[in-house]
């Protein structure tokens, strides 16, 4: 006898994977039941206690103050240095092709030098202006000193030009000379490398007396 088939087909591989459909008596008693009630939010908690007051506070302990400063921490100072002018880098660097030398000539090579007053060949400005007169270069410059200045001394002092320059009179280191102007009422000896006539008759006659010294 031929063996009977069975009529009943295999499920496939999704049917297996979907979930097993709820009876549908499962589903209307779910529906019926009443919802459960959301929970309520949490009650505010309970306020803190309050901080204690500013004088209860517990204060930090001073700091110790800045960090002793070590040769790490040398720099020099803002605008001392500055990077090397880099010239002849191409244009991008601002000075390239001529670096700043200008065209060709003289003043772009290495080791021009000129001496002061060249003009390129022309006649400098120095020689070009008219000359008048001369410098003695035998001219002594003295130190003025009249008498009106001297009246700030003592009677009876001796005024040398060491006690001028003191007194800030006479430079200290060129000669001096007196002159008459202004009037002098005390008798002084005043030494001095040259005296004006009308100094040295002004001086003895407050009675004083003059001493005319070598430069």
């Amino acid at each position: 006898m031929a063996e009977k088939k069975d009529s009943k087909k295999k499920p496939t591989l999704r049917e297996k994977a979907r979930p097993a459909a709820a009876p549908k008596k499962a589903k209307a008693e779910a529906a019926a039941a009443p919802k459960a009630e959301k929970p309520r939010r949490k009650a505010k908690a309970a306020p803190r206690e309050a901080r204690p007051a500013a004088s209860a506070r517990v204060e930090a302990p001073a700091s110790r103050g800045p960090a002793p400063i070590g040769v790490q921490d040398l720099r020099p100072s803002p605008g001392a240095t500055r990077s090397r002018k880099r010239v002849g880098r191409g244009p991008g660097s601002g000075h390239g092709k001529t670096a700043g030398r200008g065209n060709k000539g003289q003043k772009s090579r290495t080791g021009y030098r000129h001496q002061r007053g060249f003009e390129g060949g022309q006649m400098p400005l120095h020689r070009r202006v008219p000359k008048r007169g001369f410098t003695n270069i035998f001219r002594v410059v003295y130190d003025v000193v009249n008498l009106r200045d001297l009246d700030r001394f003592d009677a009876g002092d001796s005024v040398t030009p060491e006690k001028l320059a003191e007194r800030r009179l006479a430079h200290g280191r060129r000669p001096v000379k007196i002159l008459g102007d202004g009037e002098l009422k005390k008798a002084l000896t005043v030494s001095a490398h040259k005296f004006s006539a009308s100094a040295k008759s002004r001086i003895e006659a407050a009675g004083g007396k003059i001493e005319v010294l070598n430069r």
